[in-house]
């Protein structure tokens, strides 16, 4: 940004919990510092200071509350809040779209039952054009995807681990769950099926030890609660127990 011949700065107060996401020259100084630049929008200030505006909750300048586009007449303070959570959308429960890095979380939303799209290989327009279409919030750790302009929906999911990243998205969203009722392999719905009906597609040791069983009606993968059944259960345990202490 280029300096104006008055010197004028705009002094940015964010929320604490959106600090993190402050580029790291930025973060250790208090409150950032930038040249007015008349020709930007203070979303646009907001976004280069490296807090995506799909975290934000709302801009005020001078205590006074302003939209992202808004084109300050001077210098300033802004305050940037957070977006409070549950996050409400429009189109009801949210459908997600997990980018290429996110495979992990996106098996864990759908094995309490959320639609999560996820393809290894989509680039980023790709998943942009995606998320309007199909009305789909984006889940990202990339912020430059986040300050996409075509950018339907998008949130930047926090933590590094899938357990603790599934936390996070349950807990914005606050989506109802219907565990065992998706495909963790393809997004797919899952429907009880006969034993009799998959029984040349299992093992002998399967045959013997188990009885319920269920089939994607997509790709056809078949599922029973077998040793790793504990693992996922402490999974879905935890989403649930995630939702009622965010009530």
């Amino acid at each position: 940004m280029n300096d104006r011949a008055d010197g004028g700065e705009l002094e940015f107060r964010v929320a604490e919990e959106l600090r993190f996401l402050l580029a790291s020259r930025f973060r250790g100084r208090g409150r950032p510092r930038v040249p007015y630049d008349p020709t930007s929008t203070l979303g646009h200030v907001v976004q280069s200071l490296g807090v995506p505006l799909t975290e934000v909750g709302g801009l005020a300048l001078d205590g006074e509350p302003v939209p992202p586009a808004h084109r300050p007449a001077g210098g300033g303070l802004v305050d940037v809040t957070a977006l409070p959570r549950p996050q409400a959308l429009p189109t009801g429960p949210p459908r997600f779209l997990l980018d290429v890095h996110l495979g992990a979380l996106a098996r864990r939303l759908r094995l309490v039952g959320l639609d999560s799209a996820y393809s290894n290989d989509a680039d980023d327009p790709a998943l942009v054009a995606r998320s309007g279409a199909e009305r789909r919030v984006l889940l990202t750790r990339d912020r430059g995807l986040l300050r996409r302009r075509a950018l339907w929906r998008g949130a930047f999911v926090r933590g590094t681990r899938p357990d603790g990243q599934l936390i996070d998205v349950l807990t914005r969203f606050d989506p109802p769950l219907a565990p065992w009722t998706r495909c963790p392999a393809c997004n797919g719905r899952l429907a009880p099926v006969a034993k009799a009906e998959v029984a040349h597609r299992l093992r002998p040791g399967t045959l013997r030890t188990y009885d319920t069983f269920t089939r994607c009606r997509s790709c056809a993968r078949v599922y029973w609660r077998g040793a790793h059944g504990g693992r996922l259960e402490a999974t879905v345990a935890a989403a649930e127990r995630a939702l009622r202490h965010a009530d």
